[in-house]
């Protein structure tokens, strides 16, 4: 008796691997799929990614970080045999899913998930309003806190009034230098 069945299709999977190995994994994978003529069983793998802005050493600069760090998705056909292949590639800890039969994604977890990872540009996602009190956490001003006094959404930038010499001076700051008291 077979411990996997065929019933459920062409399906999204999560497999489990160990965290930094996700593009070995999938490197692997895409190997043994052609070595063992799995591609009418295992069709696609994706490591979810996204775009991030980061502020290092003063400078803004865009990054591609996983969603799920420790997981690749597979678009498979579970069978006793694709399963093994999969199961088997180094690094691999497991499939998602109760017991040794693998839960498949939802195709609406995949959608948005896909509509993440084609964001091109990544958004400033700027939490403070205007007059809201913030403690600045990078740059010449670190330590100082100050009232936000206006935002500039398109460039990611915002003015924030801090106290210097007993008046309050406007200090142009990108949003990621400041964190919300």
């Amino acid at each position: 008796m077979p411990k996997q069945t065929e019933h459920r299709g062409r399906r999204w999977y999560a497999i489990h691997t160990y965290s930094g190995y996700e593009e070995n994994v999938a490197h692997n994978l895409r190997q043994r799929i052609e070595s063992m003529d799995m591609q009418d069983k295992i069709f696609d793998i994706m490591i979810p990614k996204e775009k991030k802005i980061k502020i290092k050493n003063g400078k803004r600069k865009i990054v591609e970080e996983k969603i799920f760090p420790g997981y690749v998705l597979v678009e498979m056909v579970v069978t006793d045999d694709s399963w093994y292949v999969v199961r088997n590639t180094p690094n691999v800890t497991g499939f998602i899913g109760a017991g040794t039969v693998p839960s498949p994604l939802s195709d609406n977890e995949i959608k948005s998930l896909q509509k993440r990872m084609g964001v091109d540009e990544p958004e400033y996602k700027i939490d403070v309003d205007v007059n809201s009190p913030v403690s600045i956490t990078d740059g010449p001003f670190k330590g100082f806190e100050g009232k936000v006094s206006e935002i500039d959404q398109s460039r990611g930038k915002i003015k924030v009034l801090v106290s210097m010499f007993g008046r309050e001076t406007p200090v142009e700051l990108d949003f990621l230098q400041v964190k919300k008291i």
